[in-house]
């Protein structure tokens, strides 16, 4: 947040302080939410210092320690971002942050529905490891595979950088992908009946869909770009829909989520 108060983004990381009030705010919010989340995850740019950035360290370290008080039944699941590979990843970038957060694309299932966490730069600029995105396209594929064989309630998406932002044939630019490897990727999940991909990476709420595809685009705990304020995006998923709400963390830490999706969970149990 300093780096963009100040109008140095190569600087100004040097101060974090107020990146961990708001971290144990959303971590307090979380753990207060009843009925308890099934996971909750972290769309990438997990902290601000890119790799071999001199505060890094640190701030992995700061962000652990909020997040270790996380209720022990929430699991984590973390996105890798381009502050925490690189804009332009290399095989050492990426294995530096496995053995930090864990894999930088896998699956897991939840209640029915299977989950995909992709890492999306290797979809910006793979230039430096052009074997590592070619081994995420055929685990994608294999992927897609198991899925369609075992009739999912839905397939849910999360990747750092958006597919697009609000069009699907929107101008390329630094938030979204480029425009025919967007348009590759999204052919191949409308295909595959993925319902939404849920992303980060802009520091603003945004949105659009593409042929039943719904991009979903949530703004940041930590550094505001926009209008929008420090929060969470509540997602309830029922077996016909998918529905979500960003919350301010003021909001959700003093009233939850509101009655209309509550209903919605009570109607599944």
């Amino acid at each position: 947040m300093k780096a963009w108060a100040v109008g140095d983004t190569n600087n100004g990381d040097d101060e974090w302080g107020e990146e961990i009030k708001l971290a144990e705010q959303a971590v307090q919010a979380i753990n207060k939410l009843n009925p308890k989340p099934k996971f909750f995850v972290l769309c990438g740019d997990l902290i601000h210092g890119m790799p071999g950035s001199q505060w890094r360290k640190h701030q992995e370290q700061d962000l652990k320690n909020v997040l270790k008080n996380t209720d022990q039944d929430i699991p984590l699941v973390f996105v890798s971002g381009n502050h925490d590979i690189g804009n332009t990843p290399t095989k050492e970038t990426i294995d530096n942050y496995c053995k930090n957060w864990g894999d930088d694309y896998f699956s897991f299932w939840v209640g029915g529905v299977f989950f995909l966490v992709l890492n999306s730069q290797l979809y910006f600029d793979s230039s430096k490891c052009p074997e590592l995105k070619q081994a995420q396209d055929v685990w994608l594929n294999e992927q897609l595979a198991v899925a369609q064989k075992h009739k999912c309630k839905h397939i849910i998406v999360f990747q750092h950088i958006p597919l697009f932002l609000k069009k699907p044939d929107e101008a390329h630019d630094y938030f979204n992908l480029e425009k025919s490897v967007r348009q590759e990727i999204m052919e191949k999940f409308h295909k595959a009946g993925i319902k939404a991909v849920f992303s980060g990476h802009y520091h603003r709420n945004a949105g659009g869909s593409y042929r039943g595809l719904e991009m979903v685009v949530s703004s940041a705990i930590g550094c505001q770009l926009g209008e929008d304020t420090h929060g969470l995006r509540v997602v309830v998923v029922t077996d016909e829909k998918i529905v979500h709400r960003y919350y301010s963390l003021n909001e959700l830490s003093s009233q939850g989520i509101e009655k209309e999706l509550l209903d919605m969970l009570a109607k599944q149990n």
